[in-house]
């Protein structure tokens, strides 16, 4: 296969793991992979730090050659994929679907962005890091999104709720709670919003919800704060599960 001096590469990590050239698949090795996807998630290190995290269980000087060699054939066989520094970084060409949802959580978290298009929050939804890697790099990596995701989608609920967007802030607020359905913050915002359209049946049934799957997943209450949030004792709350 021939590539022209201006490749237009684009490297996919989100929801699966492919690598594409002007459109079209191109066929990597396992252990390329894994060296283009560290490069894509993790921060810019040295390269001994690169190779003992991709080579954990091998000798200093084994790791370092595993690295040269997969730095060789991936310069040599994909142009124009890495850049001419070191340590081995992508090029700055090259798209990275990663990229593009981190600098969304940027603008919403960091910059104060307060509104998004539709697609973003279903983005932000869906972008599950190489799902079925199961190294320690890559779940470390795995779970950082995953809490930056839900961050940015409370963020955005937030801000819909208090401008009155109530139906924007119930569709963020309720993509984060599928994001991470344990995590208290994100269901106590989809009842704020429930509430905000008067839907107290359906804020009741989200609370009823959590606590059910709190309990089987931890064996713990929701906090009490947020039984308050609805006028209610925790312990009035019946788990129809039960029955």
């Amino acid at each position: 296969m021939g590539y022209s001096t201006i490749p237009g590469w684009d490297l996919r990590v989100l929801g699966y793991w492919q690598l594409l050239y002007n459109g079209a698949p191109v066929e990597v090795s396992a252990r390329q992979q894994r060296m283009l996807a560290a490069l894509a998630t993790l921060p810019t290190q040295p390269r001994h730090v690169l190779a003992a995290r991709l080579w954990p269980n091998s000798p200093e000087h084994q790791s370092a050659g595993s690295l040269r060699s997969s730095v060789f054939h991936i310069s040599h066989e994909l142009p124009r994929l890495l850049s001419a520094t070191d340590p081995p970084q992508l090029d700055a060409d090259v798209h990275v679907d990663l990229h593009d949802v981190r600098e969304l959580i940027s603008e919403i978290t960091l910059s104060g962005r307060r509104t998004v298009p539709p697609e973003s929050i279903d983005l932000l939804q869906e972008a599950t890091l190489l799902p079925g890697w199961y190294e320690e790099w890559v779940m470390e990596q795995q779970d950082h999104l995953l809490h930056q995701r839900v961050d940015a989608l409370e963020s955005l609920a937030r801000s819909y709720l208090l401008a009155g967007s109530f139906s924007r802030a119930l569709c963020a607020a309720r993509a984060a709670a599928t994001v991470d359905p344990l995590r208290e913050s994100a269901q106590h915002l989809l009842v704020r919003c429930h509430l905000a359209e008067d839907n107290y049946a359906s804020a009741v049934q989200v609370y009823r919800s959590f606590r059910s799957h709190l309990g089987r997943e931890l064996g713990v209450e929701p906090s009490t704060h947020f039984a308050e949030l609805l006028g209610i004792e925790p312990t009035l709350v019946v788990d129809q599960s039960r029955f």
